[in-house]
């Protein structure tokens, strides 16, 4: 069947256009917030360390729920999932009004673990659904739209959001927040999702819960090549911890000509540009589905050889900075295209949500990882800004070059 494009799909497909529509929304307001806590951060505490606490405690909260939010997705209507997530955040955005000083980072913090826990309950019941409402054939463009609009979600909200942070201040940034966790609510409320209920489910949640758990993971780990998939889209987060989330902020924070919500909003923009790219180039022109695994170690690699050299443009080229941040992205963006098709394609409906909610606890792992040490690193002084980004750029390609030389045959392992 002819590959659909774009527009066509979110024209043609009624359920499609309303999740896509409430997720990019919804993204939309999450980057307002994440550029104001930055701020926030450096406002009142000017800690490396603590931003990457922030990205720390953000990402392990929104690793810890995977098993279950996998479960979640698995065993309830993933349409009800995602719309109380929303529902909650609407509320809890408004929280962060109340911070006024460093006595209020702890809870914080807190509060934006919170909300990642929410988020995570959406993405997980999200990424299960779209097989639901796509046909296998327009999974492909279903998947490159999802990872292009949260990329614009990106660019718009990190750069309106800096904005608005710089202009307005942090407490407008959370009130639109707010407002778009409401629309996305009202946009999903009428959504029927079709959907297929794995019947051994039984007994309460958490007491099936490590037995379900150990089904996702037994799932993945009995297929050689869907194991080397998740495991080579986690190898990016090991060093992308460090380079997307506290490098990239830092040197956000210094830019001349530049306020400092502003310079955040910069990069964070051309790391939307270039995630919103990838798959669209990835669709174009990768088009051999039998080289997508080998792919997905080699996209690794080239996105570290980006950021290895966004070290030597600090301070020199803030444009070139800005054009190797896009390109790192770029690879980056691919990779998690085709590594996600792949995963849909190659598990079972009744089951796939747990093996995604696997699949992010390790990439959030290994992102949480990655932003502690980076933090750490750069405060105390072990590591300058230019240093820490080219080794863990290294740690990137190094990480990428095992998964390229490791090629196990199509449906190798014991089962």
């Amino acid at each position: 069947m002819k590959n659909i494009g774009y527009w066509e799909l979110i024209r043609t497909n009624s359920k499609y256009r309303r999740l896509w529509s409430a997720t990019v929304i919804s993204m939309l307001g999450e980057w307002f917030n994440t550029i104001a806590l930055f701020l926030l951060i450096f406002k009142y505490t000017e800690s490396e360390f603590l931003l990457g606490i922030l990205f720390t405690v953000r990402m392990l909260c929104f690793a810890l729920l995977q098993p279950i939010s996998g479960l979640l997705a698995d065993r309830y209507d993933r349409k009800k999932i995602m719309l109380w997530s929303n529902i909650f955040q609407i509320f809890l955005a408004l929280g962060f009004l109340a911070v006024d000083g460093p006595e209020d980072i702890p809870w914080m913090l807190g509060l934006s673990g919170i909300m990642m826990l929410l988020h995570g309950a959406y993405v997980t019941a999200e990424r299960a659904a779209l097989p639901n409402l796509v046909s296998k054939e327009h999974l492909s463009t279903a998947n490159a739209l999802d990872a292009a609009s949260w990329s614009t979600a990106l660019c718009l909200g990190a750069m309106i959001g800096g904005i608005v942070v710089e202009y307005f201040g942090t407490d407008a940034a959370f009130i639109i927040d707010s407002f778009t966790f409401l629309i996305s609510a009202i946009i999903i409320a009428p959504l029927t999702i079709p959907q297929t209920f794995d019947k051994d489910f039984k007994g309460s949640l958490f007491s099936t819960a490590v037995s379900n758990i150990r089904k996702g993971w037994i799932r993945i780990s009995r297929e050689t090549r869907l194991l080397r998939i998740v495991f080579a889209k986690a190898s990016w987060n090991i060093a992308g911890g460090g380079l997307a989330g506290v490098f990239l902020v830092v040197a956000g924070s210094d830019v001349d000509g530049f306020g400092v919500a502003l310079g955040f909003g910069l990069f964070f923009f051309a790391r939307g540009i270039g995630t919103g790219t990838g798959p669209i180039l990835a669709r174009k022109f990768l088009t051999n589905e039998e080289k997508w695994p080998l792919l997905v170690g080699v996209l690794v690699m080239i996105s570290g050889f980006f950021y290895f050299f966004v070290g030597f443009t600090l301070g020199i080229n803030v444009w070139l900075t800005v054009a190797l941040v896009m390109l790192a992205h770029s690879a980056s963006g691919a990779n998690w295209v085709l590594s996600t098709i792949l995963t849909q394609m190659w598990v079972e409906d009744e089951i796939r949500g747990r093996v995604f909610s696997i699949d992010m606890l390790i990439m959030s792992l290994a992102f949480s990882l990655s932003s502690a040490s980076a933090g750490y690193l750069l405060e105390n002084g072990y590591l300058s800004l230019e240093n820490g980004f080219q080794a863990f750029a290294l740690l990137m390609i190094l990480s990428g070059l095992i998964f390229t030389l490791w090629r196990p045959g199509s449906r190798a392992s014991a089962v």
